[in-house]
């Protein structure tokens, strides 16, 4: 298996149980997340309620909650949403931590493309949810999320620069 860690943080992201689409020239990486009940167990121990007297519903609350798998996998935290120019601020400064971390040939790709996928973050900004990696630190990367038109499930956008394959 494989687990996509944050360069920055450190915090586990992404795996490849997750498939993603490249766009932006590789830039970004597109999941697709699904809402998905957890915590629902239903246990048939073969009485018959009705004949014995109970109601159909009568039972243990077993606490059943809607989660999106990928944050619920990865422990990610949501953060409040930026503005313009909370957001070009944010970029500016992930671009400045994480270049050094970048080797070359990367980093050449990655100050030549990251202009566009800023642009392409930035027409979406308003529909945008903002999530960082379980540990919370300002410097990480955040995860984007939306719902693309008529989509009950969220897709997800990662930096794919920022983000450090590693075999588990």
């Amino acid at each position: 298996m494989l687990v996509y860690q944050d360069l920055l943080s450190g915090d586990e992201l992404l795996s490849d149980s997750f498939p993603y689409k490249e766009i932006e020239n590789g830039m970004l990486w597109e999941v697709e997340g699904k809402w998905v009940v957890q915590g629902a167990v239903e246990v048939n121990i073969g009485a018959n309620p009705s004949a014995e007297g109970g109601e159909e519903d009568e039972g243990v609350d077993d606490q059943a909650v809607k989660v999106v798998d990928i944050v619920d996998t990865f422990r990610l935290q949501e953060q409040p949403p930026f503005d313009k120019k909370q957001f070009v601020a944010y970029i500016k400064k992930y671009i400045k931590n994480l270049s050094p971390k970048l080797e070359p040939e990367k980093l050449d790709a990655f100050k030549k493309n990251i202009e566009g996928a800023t642009k392409y973050l930035l027409s979406k900004l308003s529909d945008l949810q903002f999530f960082v990696g379980e540990s919370m630190r300002d410097e990480g990367s955040i995860v984007f999320a939306y719902y693309k038109e008529g989509a009950t499930d969220p897709t997800f956008l990662y930096l794919a620069p920022g983000l450090k394959e590693v075999k588990c």
